[in-house]
């Protein structure tokens, strides 16, 4: 029996093909510090933030002209090098983590509907041990989220001014639909996978229509794509509406907050595996 990997190579053979998209979540998470991130093509620096980052390749944003696009074409193929520092979020000495790696540039394209915005591909020439640890690290509870996005979605929590408080939810939220502007909502019942709510008189919502909801928490504010579940208009003129969400990790971690702080302090029994 072959030995269980452990450290990088576990990662390696684990999410070695895996990509993270760097949205603002997942930014925090792994701690990046957007202001030392660069790439240096011979004598050019070029200050950059990442896009999205892998164990064997990573594209960066930048800001660049037209002509400065045009003119770094000529470097597509060259090695440049990468800059970037993590600040470990656990970390008691919050000592960052800074790499520099040796890259190939594979191509620059222009950003979809940004203007004078860039995309530079590169792939790695090696990665840093530590760099591996940082990524995989992240991707590992990335899967455990996963888990409880199907668990807390056994549950819904009916939202009370008591758990709105618990769960640092200062009870505003709206719903937005394309070309119409947000509508308020009262949400009743909320869980990783499903959101019910009440709104004012108006439409009935159309079964299998897309949403967005956003909602405001002490901790983030979570936009929630969903699609619509059921719509009907109650006797005092409400429509109470029920929506399918997509998986959240910010939803989910406020969810198992909750959860902890509930079952520690009022004996509330958390969701059970099935």
């Amino acid at each position: 029996m072959a030995p269980a990997l452990s450290g990088p190579a576990q990662y390696l053979s684990r999410f070695g093909d895996q990509t993270i998209l760097c949205n603002q979540y997942a930014m925090t998470k792994l701690g990046v510090d957007k202001s030392h991130c660069s790439l240096k093509i011979e004598d050019y620096l070029i200050l950059c933030i990442p896009y999205q980052i892998g164990f064997k390749r990573a594209t960066f944003i930048a800001s660049l002209s037209m002509q400065e696009l045009a003119f770094f074409q000529r470097y597509i193929g060259s090695i440049v090098g990468l800059t970037i520092s993590f600040i470990p979020r656990n970390s008691k000495s919050q000592q960052p983590l800074n790499f520099f790696i040796r890259c190939s540039l594979a191509s620059i394209t222009l950003f979809k509907d940004r203007e004078n915005t860039a995309l530079f591909e590169l792939n790695y020439k090696t990665t840093p041990d530590q760099l591996v640890i940082t990524l995989g690290s992240y991707l590992d509870s990335q899967e455990m989220i996963n888990i409880q996005y199907e668990e807390y979605g056994k549950t819904p929590i009916k939202m009370t001014p008591d758990v709105a408080k618990m769960m640092g939810y200062n009870l505003f939220a709206t719903i937005n639909t394309p070309n119409a502007e947000p509508r308020r909502i009262q949400v009743y019942l909320l869980s990783s996978k499903t959101i019910e709510h009440l709104e004012s008189s108006g439409a009935v919502r159309t079964p299998g229509s897309n949403v967005t909801y956003k909602l405001f928490f002490k901790k983030f504010r979570v936009s929630l794509p969903g699609v619509i579940q059921g719509s009907t208009e109650l006797q005092n003129k409400l429509i109470r509406t029920i929506s399918k969400l997509s998986l959240s990790p910010e939803l989910i971690e406020i969810i198992d907050d909750y959860w902890y702080v509930a079952r520690s302090t009022q004996s509330i029994r958390l969701p059970q595996k099935s």
